[in-house]
């Protein structure tokens, strides 16, 4: 009763009928506020009509907008709201149009506005709006107004849009036409940009494969030609390519920094050989300038010796140290022997001097002309050798009594020379000299002539007094003297606080200090007292001076013993002795020598000798060694650049080349600076053989994976492709043979799921090969339907004993030779037919074929049938293998062949033959 009344008493615009509502809406004021929002409201009404006529009254567009927010805006609604904007219906002036129209986002309201406004500006404003390329197409096409489409078709960038504008726009012929020349300038672009790309890809590819490659003279050259050509493309490469010509680039730089690196060491190592071999020769023109000055003086004493020995010890010092680097000059070594063989012919002549010196002076001083002879041949002085000053003397004394009693005039001028040199021994001190020469002119101014010595005989006098003061003096000087060396001995002989080494040494000084006063005051007393002093020392100092003496002998032993080995060393060397071990033996050997010390001084110059020349033939030994380890080297080095150019695989030679590094530690060490030049050149041989394995292997990879790829992207095609005829085996078989063409695969996870999958996709497509050719089979089979169903006429005609007809083949209809055989035994069946019970026989046994066929089993009635077909498959099959198409069409030709057939027997079997045959004519999933 309530929702009666309330149907009774509802305003008019809530009337059910939409025609009430539709006269409500006509009578409202929109005036008023609230029947303006009653408009609105009917303006979302259900129907139509009722809608259309609310958005009628409705003029502000204020409110329409509001009302479009809602989900459910009419077709109508939008259709009024066209119509404001565009000009078709109300008052609204251009500017309030083209600003409603920049606040709709709607495309479809675009569209409309764009397709129908009154004014340009309003299209464009609306079509500025717009942003969807279908869109801007259609303005471009179906537009009224020729700048409206031309901004449209301005905004259209795409390919497939430039493509469609350029079909579609049969409006505007200039659209058209600059549709097209855009699209021409775009493929020109593309195709431009295609081909920078390209480019960009072949200059990658290059730089790539420079970068595996060794360096050669040019490897700079090309990689600032790559690098050039690579930044005179126009576009800018992607990311990916930035990176790998970054990466490229650091490689090649590496590569020539690595080269000019190596090139700097080896003109370093070139340098510091040069230096060497420029000290060496100084050394050896120092050595050789001191032996000829030697030989141009006119005189050699001890400082010249010493001085010469001294410069052989440094010459010899620093010619080790340098050929413990680099390698000497073979001529600078035989300079260098040869100037140490004078050296040693020098210093041991004046050894054999050294040691007859006193004899030489007693027999001078005697006047044994015949002893003197046979001590200066005993000296074996070398003839080109300048005489020393006691040599001079003994020879001059031998020439002076060889040659015939002189005359007055020249015994006179001799007389007058021994007076000068006695002045000057005089003046320098030389109290000795001077007296033993004085006492020589007493004797022969007694031999001359009375008259002829008075010129001479003042001066002797003279010269005689100042030797006598000089006596005197030495002896005023020397009391006190041999006073404080008495004292000085005495209190060392009663210290017992000193060592044996500290006593001994005190005590030569003070008998050194003795003995070079000479006979200057002597007196016996002073003597005495000094020498009983001295005495006593030596008794304490002689079991110390014992001992020292066993150590001298044993020192002089173990030296012996270490030349004697040395020796052994030199004169049975090892074929291959490693010049490090030798080295090792040089500086021991050295290093025990100084420890064994001292030795027996008479003995020390000898053995000193012995080793020096032991050390020098060792050196020798050395220095031959490390000249063949060297030259072995650089052989391995030939052979390691050979290696380098050869044509045999990169495994190969990295292989040869590991064996010749083991070679070339097995070789010992050259000079530290020889060595490592030879192994710097070496390694960075090796290092290019290796990098060469190395790009191979990357390449051997980089192939293996593309390999991968390239067959998981034709694993990928053939999951995709679902053959849909038989005829599309080729397919499969140009991917099997594809594939095929990919072997060998790399072993590995990724490789046999490949597999898996890929073995399990050719089988699903085979299966489904061979369902399609069964399913094409049987719509073959389909086709011949006409020509059995003839058969089984005329095979009724014939069991109804009319005469027996042939069936002739229909037209249209094309059977393959098998088939044809089994329509002409069909036929000749009908003229001499067989017994019924053979026919059933028959068609029974063709049914249960089908049946194995189509769902691979028969009925337990049929098992004796079913055995039969199976062994009659492995007998006819054996050795080959039969597709299930090929079983059909064998069972359809006999079906064909099979007659003649009672009617009530073909209709008792046709149902299942149909159902089989429809089964396996069902098209298998994909």
């Amino acid at each position: 009763m309530s929702g009666l009344l309330r149907r009774l008493f509802a305003p008019r615009w809530q009337h059910p009928d939409d025609r009430v509502r539709r006269q409500a809406a006509l009578r409202l004021d929109t005036s008023r506020v609230d029947q303006l929002r009653i408009l609105e409201r009917l303006a979302l009404d259900s129907d139509p009509g009722v809608r259309q006529t609310a958005l009628d009254r409705l003029e502000d567009p204020e409110s329409l907008f509001s009302l479009l927010q809602d989900e459910g805006a009419s077709r109508e609604l939008r259709a009024r709201l066209v119509a404001l904007l565009t000009g078709l219906q109300g008052n609204l002036d251009l500017a309030t149009r083209i600003a409603l129209t920049e606040r709709i986002e709607e495309p479809g309201l675009l569209n409309e506005i764009a397709l129908q406004g009154d004014n340009q500006q309003l299209r464009l404003a609306a079509l500025a709006r717009l942003d969807d390329e279908d869109d801007l197409i259609r303005q471009a096409c179906d537009n009224g107004i020729a700048a409206v489409r031309q901004a449209a078709a301005a905004r259209v960038s795409s390919e497939d849009g430039l493509t469609r504008l350029a079909q579609s726009a049969r409006r505007d012929r200039q659209v058209m036409r600059q549709a097209r020349q855009r699209l021409n300038q775009r493929r020109a672009d593309a195709a431009s940009l295609a081909a920078i790309r390209e480019r960009r890809e072949a200059l990658l590819a290059s730089l790539e494969r420079h970068a595996n490659t060794s360096w050669e003279p040019l490897y700079a050259g090309r990689f600032r030609h790559l690098v050039r050509e690579w930044n005179q493309l126009e576009d800018l490469p992607d990311a990916a390519q930035e990176r790998r010509y970054q990466e490229t680039c650091q490689r090649c730089q590496k590569v020539i920094g690595d080269h000019d690196a190596s090139q700097l060491t080896r003109e370093a190592d070139h340098r510091r050989r040069e230096d060497a071999d420029l000290g060496r020769e100084a050394l050896v023109e120092a050595l050789e300038e001191s032996l000829d000055a030697l030989s141009r003086s006119e005189c050699i004493n001890e400082q010249d010796i010493a001085s010469l020995r001294a410069h052989k010890q440094l010459l010899a010092n620093r010619w080790q140290a340098l050929s413990d680097q680099h390698l000497a000059d073979e001529s600078l070594r035989q300079r260098y022997d040869k100037a140490l063989a004078g050296y040693e012919r020098i210093a041991q002549a004046w050894v054999r001097l050294g040691e007859r010196a006193e004899a030489v002076e007693q027999a001078l001083a005697d006047g044994d002309n015949d002893r003197l002879n046979h001590l200066i041949d005993a000296c074996g002085w070398p003839e080109d050798l300048s005489p020393s000053p006691l040599l001079s003397r003994a020879r001059k004394q031998l020439s002076d009594d060889d040659r015939e009693s002189p005359d007055l005039e020249t015994r006179l001028a001799r007389f007058a020379d021994d007076l000068d040199q006695l002045e000057r021994l005089l003046e320098s001190g030389a109290f000795k000299g001077a007296s033993r020469l004085h006492q020589r002119l007493r004797q022969v101014a007694d031999q001359l002539p009375a008259d002829a010595l008075p010129p001479y005989q003042a001066r002797l006098k003279r010269l005689g007094a100042q030797l006598a003061e000089l006596r005197d003096w030495r002896g005023f000087v020397a009391g006190p003297k041999r006073d404080h060396l008495c004292q000085a001995i005495a209190s060392l002989a009663d210290d017992r606080t000193l060592t044996e080494s500290d006593l001994d040494r005190r005590h030569r000084q003070l008998v050194k200090e003795w003995a070079s006063l000479g006979d200057a005051a002597a007196n016996r007393e002073q003597s005495k007292r000094f020498r009983t002093a001295s005495d006593q020392i030596h008794q304490r100092l002689a079991p110390w001076r014992e001992r020292l003496d066993a150590q001298r002998q044993q020192n002089l032993e173990a030296r012996e013993a270490l030349c004697e080995q040395l020796e052994t060393l030199l004169t049975q060397p090892a074929g291959q002795a490693d010049p490090d071990a030798l080295r090792q033996i040089r500086d021991k050997a050295r290093e025990q020598w100084r420890q064994l010390s001292p030795v027996p001084r008479d003995r020390a110059e000898a053995i000193g000798r012995r080793f020096g020349r032991i050390r020098h033939d060792l050196q020798a030994l050395i220095d031959r060694r490390a000249r063949e380890i060297a030259d072995a080297k650089n052989g391995f080095i030939e052979q390691a650049r050979k290696l380098l150019e050869s044509d045999m695989p990169a495994d190969r030679r990295a292989e040869e080349s590991k064996r010749l590094q083991a070679r070339w530690r097995s070789l010992g060490r050259a000079p530290r600076g020889e060595e490592q030049t030879l192994w710097r050149e070496f390694r960075s041989l090796c290092d290019a053989i290796f990098a060469s394995r190395e790009a191979e292997r990357d390449d051997r990879a980089r192939r293996t994976q593309e390999r991968l790829e390239v067959m998981q992207a034709l694993i990928d095609r053939l999951d995709t492709w679902q053959p849909t005829t038989p005829q599309e085996a080729h397919i499969l078989q140009e991917a099997i043979e594809e594939a095929s063409h990919l072997e060998p695969l790399p072993s590995g996870r990724r490789t046999e799921g490949m597999r898996r999958r890929w073995s399990g996709i050719i089988r699903a497509r085979r299966e489904r090969l061979a369902r399609l050719d069964v399913i094409e089979e049987v719509n073959r089979w389909y086709q011949v339907r006409p020509l059995l169903s003839r058969h089984l006429e005329a095979d009724a005609a014939s069991l109804d004993n009319s005469p027996p007809g042939d069936v002739e083949l229909p037209a249209g209809i094309s059977l393959p030779e098998d088939m044809r055989s089994a329509h002409d035994r069909r036929n000749a069946a009908r003229r001499t037919p067989p017994e019924p019970d053979q026919v059933e026989e028959r068609l029974v046994r063709l049914r249960v074929h089908l049946s194995l066929l189509a769902v691979g089993r028969a009925n337990h009635g049929d098992d004796p049938h079913r055995l039969a077909i199976q062994v009659e498959r492995l007998n006819e099959n054996l050795g080959r293998e039969v597709s299930r198409a090929e079983e059909l069409h064998g069972v359809l030709s006999e079906l064909i062949a099979t007659g003649p057939v009672p009617a009530d027997l073909w209709n008792r079997e046709v149902g299942e033959l149909d159902r089989l045959l429809s089964r396996l004519a069902q098209v298998p999933p994909p």
